[in-house]
């Protein structure tokens, strides 16, 4: 007689497929998401008092709320008009050729940022481009060094 080997229940554990989540911890989950209690207004009324910052973080906490923020342009918007004020030409290309605000805003928010320091003068006494920082730069047209030399001419 040939004995068959005896199942290892570890082995066979292993290969099964993990157990679903109970019911009572789904409700419990589902509870604890506004997002899917409250109506998308509210939602989006909650997320469009967060900083952009805190928006990109709330975006990354699960699905739902990725779901909710990703797909809803209004939230950017304010976001992106508040980069326009440094890049207006930019922001209002983009938007010309039919970049949503997220898209805008993700084109264009570093640009912003290193243009805002070059034109409030931060660099004005840089004497060398070794002692510039290293996030001092950024792929700029003409027209913005335009805007930037301008700028230090005046000062």
């Amino acid at each position: 007689m040939q004995k068959t080997p005896k199942r290892n229940k570890q082995a066979v554990a292993s290969h099964e497929e993990p157990a679903a989540l109970p019911a009572d911890k789904k409700k419990r989950e589902s509870a604890d998401d506004f997002v899917a209690l409250l109506p998308p207004e509210v939602c989006f009324q909650i997320f469009g008092e967060l900083d952009l910052q805190s928006l990109c973080n709330a975006a990354m906490t699960c699905r739902s709320w990725n779901h909710a923020i990703e797909n809803n342009d209004c939230l950017w918007r304010h976001h992106c008009l508040t980069v326009r004020a440094i890049c207006q030409r930019e922001i209002d290309y983009d938007r010309r050729n039919g970049y949503s605000w997220k898209i805008t805003l993700l084109r264009n928010y570093w640009k912003s940022k290193v243009k805002q320091e070059w034109l409030s003068g931060k660099y004005s006494h840089v004497h060398s481009r070794s002692s510039l920082p290293e996030k001092s730069m950024y792929p700029m047209d003409a027209d913005t060094w335009g805007e930037i030399l301008e700028a230090e001419l005046e000062r």
